[in-house]
């Protein structure tokens, strides 16, 4: 497929399961009768941001994969006729669990998944109580819009995964996610944040000559235990080409969705010009593989 049109979906969530998905179908169907093919949602989007706290309690979001929230997206998928990116609450095992990324194709069969690789653990992101790091690899997954190398949030911070990814032969990278800011963090500090957070991004779009969907949550969602001010999530879902330029830029306050051309031949173009995997020196990169070199 040589222009994908993707569509977006930024939303803002409630403690209501059943609205969140509900709402969510709802942007689905009028993307698809828009004219998208690839849909792409944000991290963790059937319900709040639960790793603001940690209670075992809640390890019973979680849901086996596949079961009836993977049934639900899938009869979603091929009812609309799309490629669906999902972020789910894995169960695997009872006390064993991850944030994986379920992709459905346009049959609503599941095309596969991913789960994320990089585990934060910091103040309102206890996300090392819940998700067991990923055993899936970087591994793009096939679909009949292209080759997709779905990463999650945190993966979107490491250069790695996004190379591993181009080297296993994505068409796209793409990024759903929940960041935003914590109610201590002052304006100045704030715009530092985001602007380090849409550039390393646009980075490995440039570094890898691929297009980036990452795909954000907004809103303001409490802190359950009231010691924080609770978490603004700074919305700004974005797509770039190849070059780090911006094809869509949603706001910072409010739900967003749209549909983006994204020109796979352009991807195609760039690489020739800036042939980056032709000039890797990979015989000299074996100690990157190490934590640090002393």
């Amino acid at each position: 497929m040589k222009t994908i049109p993707v569509g977006i979906i930024q939303q803002q969530n409630t403690a209501d399961i059943s609205d969140n998905r509900r709402r969510i179908a709802e942007k689905v169907r009028v993307l698809a009768e828009k004219g998208a093919k690839l849909i792409v949602n944000q991290e963790l989007h059937d319900s709040l941001y639960f790793c603001q706290t940690e209670h075992v309690e809640l390890c019973s979001l979680a849901t086996p994969i596949p079961g009836d929230i993977t049934d639900f997206y899938s009869a979603l998928a091929a009812e609309c006729g799309v490629v669906l990116v999902t972020s789910l609450f894995e169960r695997r095992a009872a006390g064993l669990y991850h944030n994986t990324a379920v992709v459905f194709e346009a049959d609503g069969s599941i095309a596969g998944k991913y789960r994320k690789m990089h585990i934060p653990d910091d103040p309102a992101y206890y996300e090392k109580f819940y998700f067991t790091p990923g055993d899936l690899g970087f591994k793009p997954i096939d679909t009949s819009v292209g080759r997709l190398g779905v990463l999650v949030c945190w993966d979107q911070w490491y250069p790695e995964a996004a190379r591993l990814m181009a080297l296993a032969g994505a068409d796209l990278l793409i990024y759903p996610t929940a960041i935003g800011w914590e109610s201590s963090d002052t304006p100045e500090e704030q715009a530092r944040q985001r602007d380090a957070w849409v550039t390393i991004q646009r980075a490995h779009a440039v570094a890898n000559g691929l297009p980036v969907v990452s795909v954000n949550r907004v809103g303001h969602e409490s802190d359950p235990s009231g010691q924080t001010g609770g978490i603004q999530f700074w919305g700004t879902s974005f797509v770039t080409g190849p070059q780090g330029e911006f094809l869509y830029k949603a706001g910072d306050r409010e739900e967003a969705t749209e549909i983006i051309d994204i020109d796979m031949h352009r991807s195609e173009q760039v690489r020739r010009w800036w042939p980056f995997l032709r000039d890797r020196r990979i015989e000299a990169y074996g100690d990157i593989t190490r934590r640090y070199i002393d």
